[in-house]
């Protein structure tokens, strides 16, 4: 079996504890260890959830500045868009490349080579193997359409193969949504809902097949949604697809990642604003006034009031007095608050958004968009006062304006996931957000529309990386993503 060296931090989130006699259990930590695919499962799971989660202006930060959900009190280069000094964007390319995907491929080379258990049925143990491979084939769609999301085109047909291609072309990033369809269609296929998968190593579902699935066919609304505006027809037969196999509409069906209440697999959130000790951020005025024009019962969830009962948002872009403003919730902050890499709210909103391009989803999109709010108010735990703010005279769905409607909930429903609202709104061009007035001359002026390509890709794999830019137009942050109409 291949040797691979794992983090130890993954294995806790395994393991309630770990015992030996022997003096000289825990020595040479540097050795390779046979790792279990569920291990490996699981640390790709949490690398990325952790990636997209974190405030930390060295990781993923940048997706909670781009939607301008967060305001810095001091260090304001990010969200003045420099993200090269800190080489954010190499990190993305990095842990989603070598880590998520890495080791997603690992398992799959792994599951094989696994024994039958003792007095376990072969045809169970095969279904529960081909569950476990197909599982993990979603998870690795699921990276990919953020890596193209981020970037563009990248490294697909060539990628993962580090002993017989060093340096991967690039394939078009059009081309790889359909490629990512066609392998969902097989994935969802090979599922088998009335056998087992993980027993361990799966944080999001525990092994549950069916909700795989329900995630399978909701990648497929997403995949699709995303597609409406460049390629019709692909995505209304996508998005149709994925709704008739079923989706998640409802709350109990999130793919949540649950946090520990221990050091070192608590939320990223806790560790960047509660045990840092550092107060770098307060809520954007940006989203905080929206809300508060909407009178918006999500605010007590969101944010902290200031001594008046009211709220308030540093300006974006600038420096900001922590004390002047209203802070990012305890809620969020708690070291066992979960992440979410798909929700009932989000599936409802492109629900929403297919129904309102007249494709057949079951239901009309204010029917959807409805459904959407009241899912991320229940989520939130004020399900009691979605009824209410659906009769806001400026939140009742009006067909004539379906669109900025839509995108603006979506925007206030993803205040945690920011990296899917920064997708939304390249998708929708609502909210209108305004780059700051002394955003770096990289931005040209512009909200960032996608990523710049990692710098070790331009120093190591340079003419892979020249041509990429060539056929997207340029390797710059207002260059837009394929689906991205301009």
């Amino acid at each position: 079996m291949k040797k691979i060296i794992c983090s130890i931090a993954i294995l806790s989130l395994l393991m309630t504890s770990c015992v030996s006699d022997d003096v000289n259990f825990n020595d040479n930590k540097d050795a390779a260890y046979d790792v279990p695919a569920a291990t490996l499962f699981a640390n790709s799971q949490k690398a990325l959830t952790d990636q997209l989660t974190s405030p930390s202006v060295n990781e993923g930060a940048i997706f909670r500045y781009f939607p301008q959900y967060l305001a810095a009190t001091q260090y304001t280069a990010e969200s003045r868009y420099r993200i090269s000094s800190r080489a954010i964007a190499d990190r993305q390319w990095r842990i989603l490349y070598a880590t998520v995907l890495g080791g997603l491929e690992s398992a799959k080379q792994i599951i094989p080579t696994e024994a039958i258990p003792t007095g376990y049925s072969p045809a169970a143990f095969a279904s529960e193997q081909k569950n476990k491979l197909a599982i993990i084939e979603i998870f690795q769609v699921y990276t990919y359409q953020i890596l193209v999301d981020s970037f563009g085109n990248i490294p697909y047909t060539d990628a993962l193969q580090p002993t017989t291609i060093v340096l991967p072309k690039y394939d078009d990033a059009a081309t790889i949504y359909s490629k990512l369809i066609t392998r969902l269609d097989a994935a969802i296929a090979n599922l088998d809902t009335s056998n087992k998968s993980f027993s361990s190593g799966d944080i999001l579902y525990k092994g549950d097949v069916a909700k795989w699935k329900l995630f399978a066919n909701s990648l497929k609304v997403k995949i699709g949604v995303n597609l409406i505006d460049t390629n019709p027809t692909l995505a209304k037969t996508t998005i149709e697809s994925g709704y008739n196999g079923g989706v998640i509409t409802t709350n109990a069906d999130n793919a949540s990642f649950n946090y520990a209440a221990f050091a070192p697999n608590y939320n990223p959130i806790y560790e960047n604003l509660v045990a840092s000790n550092r107060n770098d951020f307060v809520p954007a005025a940006t989203i905080v006034n929206a809300m508060n024009t909407l009178s918006d019962p999500r605010r007590t969830k969101y944010f902290t009031p200031l001594d008046n009962g009211t709220y308030a948002g540093g300006k974006y872009g600038y420096t900001n007095i922590y004390t002047n403003f209203s802070h990012v919730n305890p809620i969020l902050t708690a070291p066992d608050f979960p992440s979410l890499l798909m929700e009932a709210s989000e599936v409802n909103f492109y629900l929403a958004e297919a129904a309102s391009q007249g494709i057949s989803v079951g239901h009309t999109a204010d029917y959807y968009y409805n459904q959407a709010i009241t899912a991320s108010f229940e989520n939130w735990g004020i399900k009691d006062q979605a009824a209410a703010y659906l009769l806001n005279p400026a939140v009742i769905f009006t067909p004539a304006t379906a669109k900025q409607q839509i995108a603006n909930q979506e925007w206030i429903a993803f205040y945690n996931r920011g990296f899917e609202a920064w997708t939304a709104y390249r998708r929708l061009d609502f909210p209108v957000l305004v780059a700051p007035a002394n955003a770096y001359p990289e931005a040209e002026s512009q909200v960032p529309k996608r990523l710049t390509y990692s710098i070790n890709e331009q120093t190591v794999n340079g003419d892979n990386w020249e041509a990429a830019s060539a056929l997207i137009g340029g390797d710059k942050l207002k260059t837009h993503i394929f689906w991205d109409k301009f």
